[in-house]
């Protein structure tokens, strides 16, 4: 993977938020491309439990100050960054002090969660595309981990589909077992259509469920990684019936070469 170009898009990242299946995995992944000489950048929300002075998250002003429009409404976009200590590695981090200020990742004290969870992750996805724009880094491949990142897939195919940056960039969404119940905002589909991304695209979004997410996600993807052993029957049968390329569970022992395999088939 020497030299290879790698984003990853994630939810939730260690040693930034507390270890599970997503935040390690959002971690080990691109450590082993970094190991192997690929080129990496990790991308994650800045959510308000993160602690800035331990982790030592600046603000990088050439790329901060831009609007971002969500359901009609300028979002100020911040761009912080941080290193993870002894690997090398730089994470920006998407900030904006109505979506992220709050000091939890997706629900409050009460386990409830954000009513504009929808809106969060509109703007992740626009906030992570504008900075590598503007960082004018062409990534080879593009690869997402948890739900708060799956609106990326669908902008990238859509929104910035005519952005010569990523005109031989390829999508690969890592597919996780069940993280919330309930649903976003039922108006999501709405907020997702103002940016002219069409609604027989996005079906899905009528009910926003983290099914529903996922499946929108995957539609709009070049490959799929099922990176749990707990994923749904019907979400398993669901990419196995999308007829994109697949990758099937890979425990932690084996998931080095498997991925390297995947990523090399996908840009061949």
């Amino acid at each position: 993977m020497e030299d290879k170009r790698i984003l990853y898009v994630s939810s939730e990242v260690v040693p930034y938020l507390a270890e599970n299946e997503v935040s390690l995995m959002s971690y080990d992944v691109p450590k082993m491309i970094n190991d192997q000489g690929g080129q990496i950048r990790i991308f994650m929300p800045r959510y308000g439990n993160i602690n800035e002075r331990r982790h030592q998250l600046h603000e990088v002003i050439r790329l901060s100050g831009m609007n971002l429009v969500v359901n009609d409404l300028d979002m100020p976009l911040i761009i912080k960054v941080a290193s993870i200590p002894k690997e090398r590695i730089q994470v920006y981090f998407i900030d904006n002090d109505e979506y992220f200020k709050r000091k939890a990742t997706f629900s409050d004290e009460e386990g409830v969660m954000y009513p504009d969870n929808d809106e969060r992750a509109i703007f992740f996805a626009k906030g992570v595309v504008e900075t590598v724009k503007k960082l004018n880094w062409v990534p080879d491949i593009i690869h997402v981990h948890g739900w708060m990142a799956s609106m990326l897939p669908i902008y990238m195919k859509h929104y910035y589909k005519d952005e010569a940056l990523f005109s031989e960039t390829k999508i690969v969404t890592s597919v996780y077992g069940q993280s919330f119940d309930g649903t976003l905002d039922t108006e999501m589909i709405n907020k997702v259509s103002f940016d002219n991304i069409p609604k027989e695209a996005i079906q899905e979004l009528e009910l926003p469920n983290y099914e529903n997410l996922i499946k929108a996600a995957i539609k709009h993807s070049d490959g799929i990684i099922i990176a749990s052993e707990n994923v749904s029957p019907s979400l398993t049968k669901y990419i196995e019936s999308s007829e994109k390329p697949f990758l099937s569970f890979a425990p932690k022992d084996r998931f080095a070469e498997a991925y390297t395999t995947f990523y090399k088939n996908m840009l061949s």
